[in-house]
């Protein structure tokens, strides 16, 4: 063991994030776990500097020992307050060994390293885990063969199925594909390998998303083609991700869980879901919404993440069953449940331009040409313009038409699933509806709330779940719905013409026309 690299040590003098450190940290980098196959598992160890046995939270991803932040954050923070602290790379990644496959061996793998850990004189025979998105998934990957040292979990900003990932509402998530797979296919071992993939990524993401034909294009944001990238580009159809997707283990997860999610992280309908499965199975999870996107979390949210964490591992009683920050308000929430008992839906109904609880008669139409692809502003995003962003260009555009509410003369809470219920149909092959909640202030500034996507390939009814919200509308606001044909690059653009999307050259406007029978389903308080 050896002292903490000098970053780390003038980051703990300078930069507290949490509570006073209990004990110095040291710690040993490169140490190789044998898999039980024999490859090696590149891991990093962070130790309390004391002689008392301390218990240890195991950390485990692809791109978790790049160095900054997760050795900060999850290695000195927490072995200073007394825990030995592992950061593993999963195999194919880091330094380990064998071949990476994402979302697949990680249960093997874990359970291997926990028995690498059995033999150390340093383990009391407390573990923990913890860790945010993918490390969240191989968290639950140990939940099929659950060790009996496992004494919590910890999961921040997590997912556990693929396929509703990339493929929530029938479009693909073209951008959380391509960012993601910087920390999944890089395969980076140092800082400096990881910084010099972002930088590729950010001179030619803009150029990969705009080209035709996506298989051909995507290429230059990684310096080469990623195999399994096409994959989930080829297979929209559940069948293919089955054996990936780990929801199910919810059901009988037995330790302890604290599980967290922002309002506009990538995936907050999975983690609400884990949550109302566990309390079903009967057991006590807790669960933490905050005002905060996947990235956001680990920054603006680490107060409220790392106390969530602290009692988890310490074993103390959380104060909250479900703890939720509501924008508008600016305040928090403790709920006894979700969704809240006392929630009713309230049904706002479309006209022209208007909202209403009122039904509505008519219709709108506008027009999605997918070589001027409208584009994502705000919301579940992985790119600077992410989370609660003011929607004043967007709404400019043809191809956005909103219909906005009657000025509040009284607050309208809502927490809870969000969902808009179309009559609409197109004259494409397919079209995509791109339904958005927003708050208006007085002054006419639309932010957005919520947000989701389905693609239809019939005329009909259409139900776009619009993700869960947590929100009041002030007096003197406005409720407003904004509905266009896509959200790009977030949503891979519709071409309009039904082929596979990875070789589709060919591109065809959509004009969709939205029945004023289309309703805005608000779970209010």
């Amino acid at each position: 063991m050896q002292r903490l690299p000098l970053f780390l040590r003038i980051l703990r003098r300078r930069t507290r994030k949490g509570p006073p450190a209990r004990y110095d940290v040291q710690w040993q980098s490169g140490v190789a776990v044998p898999a039980a196959d024999g490859v090696p598992l590149m891991t990093d160890h962070y130790a309390p500097v004391t002689g008392d046995p301390c218990p240890t939270v195991m950390v485990r991803a692809p791109y978790v020992r790049i160095g900054f932040p997760f050795n900060y954050l999850y290695g000195a923070l927490f072995a200073e307050q007394g825990f030995h602290v592992i950061l593993q790379s999963s195999r194919g990644t880091g330094g380990s060994g064998g071949e990476f496959d994402p979302w697949q061996g990680e249960r093997e793998d874990s359970l291997a390293t926990v028995a690498w850990l059995r033999e150390q004189e340093w383990f009391s025979g407390e573990l923990y885990t913890i860790g945010a998105s993918y490390m969240a998934f191989t968290q639950w990957a140990l939940a099929g063969d659950p060790p009996p040292e496992w004494r919590g979990a910890v999961m921040q900003v997590g997912h556990t199925d693929p396929h509703d990932f990339f493929w929530r509402g029938g479009a693909f998530g073209l951008e959380r594909a391509l960012v993601g797979g910087v920390g999944l296919f890089t395969q980076a071992m140092t800082g400096k390998d990881y910084f010099l993939a972002v930088l590729r990524l950010q001179r030619h993401l803009k150029r990969a998303v705009r080209g035709v034909p996506l298989l051909d294009v995507y290429p230059q944001v990684y310096g080469g083609r990623r195999p399994i990238l096409e994959q989930w580009l080829e297979h929209p159809e559940p069948e293919f991700w089955h054996a990936s997707d780990l929801t199910p283990l919810a059901d009988k997860l037995a330790v302890p869980v604290s599980l967290s999610t922002g309002w506009w992280d990538l995936s907050p309908e999975q983690v609400i879901e884990h949550y109302v499965r566990l309390r079903a199975a009967g057991h006590e999870p807790d669960l933490l919404i905050g005002p905060w996107t996947h990235t956001s979390a680990l920054e603006d949210g680490w107060a409220e993440l790392f106390a969530q964490a602290m009692r988890r591992l310490r074993g103390e009683p959380s104060p909250y069953r479900v703890r939720v920050f509501v924008g508008g308000a600016g305040e928090w929430r403790d709920l006894p449940s979700w969704p809240p008992p006392e929630i009713r839906e309230e049904r706002w109904f479309l006209g022209e331009g208007t909202l209403g609880l009122a039904e509505g008669t008519g219709s709108t139409s506008f027009r999605y040409d997918p070589t001027d692809p409208t584009p994502a502003i705000g919301g579940a995003l992985q790119s600077p313009t992410q989370g609660q962003r003011d929607q004043a260009e967007l709404e400019k555009r043809s191809d956005v038409v909103t219909f906005t509410g009657p000025v509040l003369s009284s607050p309208l809470e809502i927490i809870g699933a969000v969902r808009a219920e179309f009559d609409a149909s197109t004259t494409a092959v397919s079209g995509d509806l791109f339904a958005r909640l927003c708050d208006v202030d007085p002054a006419g500034k639309s932010v957005n709330i919520c947000d989701g996507l389905t693609r239809s390939a019939e005329a009909g009814r259409v139900v776009v779940e619009m993700g869960p919200a947590g929100h009041r509308f002030r007096p003197g606001h406005r409720i407003r719905l904004q509905v266009s044909g896509g959200a790009h690059p977030r949503f891979l653009r519709n071409y309009g013409t039904g082929e596979p999307p990875g070789r589709a050259t060919r591109m065809v406007a959509t004009d969709t026309t939205v029945q004023h029978t289309s309703t805005l389903v608000l779970p209010v308080v």
